[in-house]
């Protein structure tokens, strides 16, 4: 496909002398466009947003003008005391000045300043990055904290509410192609027990909420290391991406969520369960550098619920890719139609691996 032209859609400076692919996202498809002109460079990032996940590109792009003009803000106010330049991208209108354009098959686009000079890796590297995602996901909560979460519209509605998952699962369970797949599959059998044993704790967080011990804040949605960006040339976070799913939630989740992706170095497409694992020094790393900017909204009650937080996540996020598999594959861009299969496989290992280390996780946390 010649995306030439969408590229020429947005108000950028110069020729476009190369548009590829780039990040390895599994919602939107995201390129990266160079322009040049006689005397520099341009480079932005063009996504073309998912319809099939957000039905409604429009509220994720009406959100991210709020969310990016609040935190600009702040972040110019507080730039001389800071330790670091903080960044966020910034939405690069098309040339008629909206914020997206709409091709002729009706896909949405939109372009979005480079965080550049700087990376986003896959895994956690060391200690020492771990804790720069803990600062980068601290700095975002603590910036958002005074923003009003009924300011945006929901992009998912039901998005890390772990029963509604549960009971979408229970849907798919009712379908024949879901009783044909656990029929063929010895494992997906194994992980649908899996599920059954940890019903009741599907609800922890949104008991705690219901009660009052937690209460709604604005969260990323999906903090996992490859969204968070390191410089280059000082090692310090300096920006987390993707903020589609930006929304008011339970700022658990992305504790939670932070810590799956950071404490399981092998990632989420690992063949062989015994490599998935849940590292402690990586773990308090991230959880210094969390508190060191977020610690002071934090209440002992959110406090109290973080190893849920973590465990929940994973267990969450392995129901989702499990009801995915069954359901034929809708959400999660797949290679093969058993992938979501062994992505479930792994994050429900690194539940069970979480639920083993409790104690020395827990009393990592009460340290921090």
């Amino acid at each position: 496909m010649d995306l030439s032209p969408i590229a020429r859609q947005f108000a950028v400076d110069g020729r476009l002398v190369a548009i590829d692919p780039t990040g390895s996202g599994n919602v939107n498809d995201t390129y990266l466009a160079i322009f040049r002109t006689t005397f520099d460079e341009h480079r932005i990032i063009i996504q073309r947003i998912s319809r099939r996940v957000f039905k409604r590109p429009e509220t994720i792009m009406e959100n991210l003008r709020k969310i990016t003009a609040h935190v600009h803000a702040r972040l110019e106010r507080e730039a001389d005391d800071a330790d670091r330049i903080w960044q966020m991208p910034a939405i690069v209108p098309c040339r008629d000045g909206r914020d997206w354009f709409v091709d002729d098959t009706g896909e949405y686009w939109r372009a979005l300043t480079l965080i550049d000079s700087a990376h986003a890796p896959d895994a956690a590297q060391s200690a020492e990055h771990a804790y720069e995602v803990g600062c980068v996901l601290g700095q975002f909560h603590r910036l958002l904290s005074d923003m009003d979460p009924g300011a945006l519209q929901h992009p998912l509605p039901g998005f890390h509410v772990t029963p509604l998952y549960l009971a979408k699962y229970d849907e798919a369970l009712k379908t024949p192609a879901a009783a044909t797949a656990l029929k063929a599959s010895v494992e997906a059998q194994r992980l649908a027990r899996f599920v059954e044993e940890r019903r009741e704790f599907a609800h922890v967080l949104q008991r705690a909420l219901d009660r009052g011990e937690l209460r709604l804040r604005m969260v990323h949605g999906d903090p996992k290391v490859n969204n968070i960006m390191i410089d280059d040339y000082t090692a310090k976070g300096t920006a987390i991406i993707d903020l589609d799913t930006v929304s008011p939630g339970l700022i658990h989740y992305d504790f939670g969520d932070a810590l799956r992706s950071i404490g399981n170095p092998a990632g989420e497409e690992v063949a062989m369960l015994s490599k998935v694992g849940f590292d402690l020094d990586l773990c308090s790393g991230f959880c210094r550098g969390y508190m060191r900017f977020a610690g002071d909204f934090l209440t002992d009650a959110d406090r109290a619920h973080l190893f849920d937080a973590v465990r929940l996540i994973a267990f969450e996020l392995g129901l989702r890719f499990f009801e995915d598999y069954l359901s034929g594959n809708q959400y999660f861009k797949v290679r093969s139609p058993e992938q979501n299969l062994n992505r479930a496989r792994v994050q429900f290992r690194l539940c069970e691996v979480i639920e083993a280390r409790e104690r020395a996780i827990r009393s990592l946390l009460a340290e921090c």
